[in-house]
């Protein structure tokens, strides 16, 4: 079987390589020549543990290949799938699918017998319709079968989350289409992963519905978290008694500075934006949206407040830039909310993270970024934990105290907002801890 991936991006990069796996001949396709050059030089454009090794090793064996060029990838290929971004569009928070139907039109112009084209983007239902409308209208005499197949990986375990999924979503109508997508998954039928065949409209809501889902989940305990600051309780405890009903689990139920990343923001606003145009508006949806761009704005409330109310000429050591550990991505991470409003207030900012120092350097140039984790602490008045990266979790506390400023009562700030230390043994330790909900 022959397999093209349209899109080197986050998802069709960990989907190409991991077909490649399984020993699928896997071409990647992508404008992007610099992407290409370099993805053939066996440089990886993004963060993902476990990637390297996999595409290198596939590339080597032969079965994975990285190009340009259109007409020999899709000649005589069994599957296409459009793995393209689909960007919020500004202005109404639907998807952007201008680089969806662009893919669309590259298949039209080069398939070269019956193929089965699947929308592996996260799209909005209708659009799988309108891509195959898109390639009748441009090769009335192409041969192909529509499919659905979203994608569910988290950054950081992606590589986990193919190999091993909770299921996969196939949305068909064509026997042809069915069989070779099962055919392609096989060696998940073979360690009996669930196989949810259904049609097209319903594999593409599937995908916005469970990160609408999760996306909720963790606005709901983080609101939960804020009465329990209010009330004396411990959302640590109230996440265990909830997570131990069946019905709930614990996964999800913990609190934070509010989500990020590429999926749970542009979903949740592009289902919002599906449903007001299908009448049925989805004011539960719309509410995690506003909730969420809350709990980043609060999270400075809370520095302002541990600091005595004002950040003005005081250095802020940040430890974590990325939506979450395991990642380099940085859209819609919680820095991106913060950091900007101290730096507003006077604050100067200073900043580490394992994964995210390239992008952070764009996109918050005001940011001085430093290479080492105690480096950044030197000097700091206040120090804010972001993202729950493993190296932060076992801090060298006295040294800590030795290169930060103690506040006015002798004791030294940390808001740790990911609650990667318990409160008591901190505060013995001399610390003015600042937590999430305990």
């Amino acid at each position: 079987m022959r397999v093209v991936m349209i899109g080197t991006g986050y998802v069709g990069l960990v989907t190409g390589a991991c077909f490649s796996e399984f020993g699928v001949d896997v071409t990647c396709l992508d404008t992007d020549t610099a992407k290409i050059e370099a993805l053939n030089r066996g440089e990886i454009p993004i963060y993902e543990p476990g990637l390297e090794n996999l595409v290198r090793n596939n590339a080597r064996a032969g079965r994975l290949h990285f190009t340009t060029e259109a007409a020999s990838a899709l000649a005589d290929c069994d599957v296409v799938f459009i793995a393209v971004g689909t960007p919020e569009r500004r202005g109404d928070g639907a998807a952007d699918l201008s680089y969806v139907f662009s893919a669309a039109r590259t298949v039209a112009q080069h398939i070269t017998r019956f193929a089965v084209v699947v929308t592996k983007s996260t799209v909005p239902v209708g659009t799988s319709r309108q891509v195959a409308e898109e390639i009748r209208r441009q090769n009335p005499e192409a041969q192909f079968a529509m499919a659905s197949n979203p994608e569910f990986l988290r950054e950081g375990s992606a590589i986990e989350d193919f190999m091993r999924p909770n299921r996969v979503v196939i949305g068909a109508e064509s026997e042809e289409a069915i069989s070779l997508l099962k055919a392609l998954y096989r060696p998940l039928y073979l360690i009996e992963t669930p196989i949810l065949i259904t049609n097209i409209p319903t594999a593409e809501l599937t995908k916005y519905a469970a990160n609408a889902f999760l996306a909720t989940k963790i606005t709901f305990i983080n609101q939960i978290a804020n009465l329990c600051e209010a009330v004396g309780a411990d959302v640590h405890d109230v996440a265990r008694g909830m997570g131990l009903d069946q019905r709930i689990n614990r996964k999800f139920l913990h609190p934070g500075p509010g989500y990020g990343g590429s999926c749970f923001p542009k979903d949740t606003q592009a289902l919002a934006a599906l449903a007001r145009k299908a009448g049925e508006p989805m004011t539960l949806v719309e509410n995690v949206i506003e909730a969420n761009q809350r709990q980043k704005e609060r999270m400075v409330g809370k520095i302002l407040m541990a600091m005595g109310g004002s950040v003005s000429g005081r250095r802020i050591a940040v430890l974590g830039l990325t939506f979450k550990p395991n990642t380099d991505d940085m859209r819609e991470a919680p820095s991106l909310a913060i950091l900007p409003q101290l730096m507003a207030q006077g604050a100067e900012v200073v900043a580490f993270d394992p994964a995210g120092m390239r992008e952070a350097a764009s996109l918050m140039p005001g940011v001085k970024l430093v290479n080492e984790v105690y480096a950044t602490c030197r000097g700091a008045d206040c120090l804010v934990i972001l993202t729950e990266w493993n190296q932060f979790r076992h801090l060298d506390l006295r040294l800590l105290k030795g290169l930060m400023r103690p506040a006015p009562d002798g004791r030294f700030i940390l808001c740790d907002f990911r609650n990667v230390y318990d409160p008591e043994p901190m505060r013995r330790a001399g610390f003015h801890h600042v937590c999430v909900g305990r």
